[in-house]
């Protein structure tokens, strides 16, 4: 298979496109100094030819930048914008499959039920890009969106996080990265990617009071989302390794 891969250089990235040529698949990656990802001309012309796309592009602020809207624009926009301009694109190109990357963090407190994909979802803040991101891929009819939990281990770089006594969904970019390529297989639709874990078996501590700003714009890492990833495994056999 012919894969197109958006965000090469990013964690998830650096992780998809070895597993891919492992696979067999021929890789083809995004030029930016030739083709913007806002682009939909740009974009049609790259994907001319390429049976699949996986849009794993993030721009994540990190430390107390989080704290800033200004921090989450870019990325805001690469859910929004980008998202949109690359479901027209693959559409136009004739693509019969495109991955894109979201997050799982959307579904509202369950407590201790199992979340699946049909689970109530509560987006508030930066997080609502994602809900968008999944509104775009879905107009494809081939369209997957990944709601991924919260990347650990290798590479990744996650936020601060809220203790509670909960649940959270935790992944390795490396799984993440093979559910991307598991999902090319896969009916269109949403799935969920992780494994759900105790929060106070994580050692994640609570942010101190007084960084009340930063500690509300994660209000969502309080939430109990005990999140399965049943539906993926089904359709493609996908299994967490790390």
């Amino acid at each position: 298979m012919k894969v197109f891969v958006i965000g090469a250089t990013g964690v998830l990235g650096r992780e998809a496109v070895p597993q891919l040529r492992a696979a067999g698949h021929e890789v083809g990656v995004l030029d930016r100094h030739t083709t913007s990802v806002f682009d939909v001309d740009q974009l049609t012309a790259a994907f001319t030819g390429y049976d699949a796309v996986l849009n794993l592009a993030t721009r994540i602020p990190l430390s107390a930048k989080a704290a800033l809207a200004s921090a989450w624009a870019e990325n805001n926009r690469l859910r929004t914008e980008g998202s949109a301009a690359v479901a027209e694109a693959a559409i136009r190109a004739g693509v019969g499959r495109v991955v894109q990357e979201g997050i799982s963090f959307v579904y509202a407190d369950g407590g201790d039920r199992e979340l699946d994909e049909s689970a109530p979802i509560k987006p508030v803040g930066h997080i609502a890009s994602s809900v968008m991101a999944q509104h775009n891929v879905l107009r494809h009819p081939g369209g997957v969106f990944l709601r991924i939990g919260m990347l650990v281990g290798g590479e990744a770089q996650s936020p601060p996080v809220l203790v509670g006594d909960g649940w959270m969904s935790v992944v390795h970019p490396a799984d993440a990265a093979a559910a991307a390529i598991a999902a090319l297989d896969a009916p269109a639709g949403v799935y969920n990617v992780g494994t759900p874990v105790l929060k106070r078996d994580m050692g994640i501590t609570r942010l101190p009071k007084f960084m009340g700003k930063l500690a509300a714009s994660f209000e969502v890492f309080g939430r109990s989302q005990r999140v399965v990833s049943t539906k993926l495994t089904e359709a493609t056999g996908w299994k967490p390794r790390h």
